[in-house]
């Protein structure tokens, strides 16, 4: 019998609200997706003037760092042409992306959910993600 740990939609709710603030700081309306560990949806928001097609992508980076265990961006080196995963974002019908903003969310070195962000450039997507990412593991530090 398998135990899973998994993200909550509370937990959800704080990795988007890290995200949200993140993305009001630098000015780039985000699309925002958590998913379980199994690349499940868990929640989504797509803030005022987000990209359209930011809303999908959003998704499927998040879909892609909790199936692969891994962030999208380190996913976009390996699927490179000689790499060992080359040509892997062709598969599940494309539904794999390798471009940055997809990171896992890893709770005792073990990998319970992902976020994906889409609307800016990677950088700035990686960016609001690891806020979101930050905020929730502050939530569950010890208090002194």
């Amino acid at each position: 019998m398998l135990t899973i740990k998994r993200l909550s939609l509370a937990d959800a709710r704080i990795l988007i609200e890290g995200a949200r603030d993140k993305a009001v700081e630098i000015g780039v309306p985000m699309c925002i997706a958590v998913t379980d560990e199994s690349g499940q949806l868990i929640s989504f928001e797509r803030m005022d003037g987000g990209k359209i097609t930011s809303a999908i992508i959003a998704q499927d980076k998040a879909y892609t760092s909790a199936g692969a265990k891994r962030t999208t961006e380190s996913y976009g080196i390996a699927s490179q042409p000689g790499n060992p995963a080359y040509g892997i974002n062709s598969a599940i019908g494309g539904r794999l992306l390798v471009v940055a903003g997809g990171l896992p969310v890893i709770i005792d070195d073990e990998v319970v959910g992902a976020i994906g962000v889409s609307s800016g450039t990677p950088a700035q997507d990686t960016v609001c993600a690891q806020a979101g990412i930050d905020r929730l593991l502050a939530t569950m530090a010890p208090r002194d």
